[in-house]
């Protein structure tokens, strides 16, 4: 009972959150300001862990490619597919939601300890759509990091294949446009656009309806990464066999 009480709870949350809208010079602030804290701020963390796991994936399928008949072409094309269809959509995301998640939960969960979110509602302001409308909309700037987190990671691979000694450039470029399938990026791109939505909501409720005091909101902290991370995943593998199964 205590999982639908939430389920029911978060879709109310998700109704009240377009209901009451704040002020639209207000809003664009706090959309900047989400901008900043949960999109810039990840960019960095973003670059790198993409660039060195598409160089992993590359060496990882050189060192198994021990037929001499395999051409060297697929280091290129297994790099390819494994970072647009599953690392930088996916995994990034995995990633995003112990950094992002945690920080939403955390920062909103603050506010609700300290009755900041009280004094909100006493005020008049609808306190959902205040707090949470701004970090889904900063969220639809999502897909542009993990299109970067693509880049990064095929990059990673190109050059470890070419310094590791694996594989030509010419046959690099050769097997990165082998078979090339143009929806395998909008499937992508559909999965980024669900996973930036959980990203924002989730964590965000976790926050919202903290009960306790600080040692409460590290804990909320863990348990929205946990069912952030498990709800991506369930949605990966629903999208997945909608779109390629």
């Amino acid at each position: 009972m205590t999982y639908l009480t939430d389920i029911g709870r978060y879709i109310l949350m998700i109704k009240n959150i377009f209901r009451r809208m704040t002020k639209a010079s207000v809003m664009k602030r706090l959309i900047f300001n989400e901008v900043e804290d949960l999109i810039i701020s990840s960019l960095g963390i973003v670059v790198f862990i993409s660039f060195f796991i598409g160089g992993v994936v590359a060496i990882q399928t050189a060192l198994n490619l021990n037929n001499p008949l395999l051409p060297k072409q697929l280091i290129a094309f297994a790099a390819r597919q494994s970072v647009i269809l599953e690392f930088a959509p996916t995994f990034i995301s995995v990633i995003m939601a112990g950094k992002v998640g945690s920080y939403i939960t955390s920062s909103i969960g603050t506010m609700r300890v300290t009755e900041q979110i009280d004094a909100l509602e006493v005020m008049g302001i609808n306190s959902v759509n205040y707090l949470i409308l701004p970090k889904i909309i900063a969220m639809l700037i999502y897909p542009f990091l993990i299109a970067i987190a693509m880049f990064m990671g095929i990059l990673g691979a190109y050059m470890a294949g070419i310094f590791g000694g694996f594989i030509s450039s010419t046959q690099f470029l050769t097997g990165l446009q082998e078979e090339f399938i143009p929806f395998h990026l909008a499937y992508a791109f559909i999965k980024t656009f669900l996973f930036a939505f959980i990203l924002a909501t989730i964590p965000a409720y976790h926050g919202y309806y903290l009960k306790g005091g600080a040692l409460e909101v590290g804990q909320a902290s863990t348990t929205s990464f946990i069912w952030t991370s498990v709800v991506i995943i369930l949605t990966n593998f629903v999208v997945t066999q909608l779109f390629l199964g």
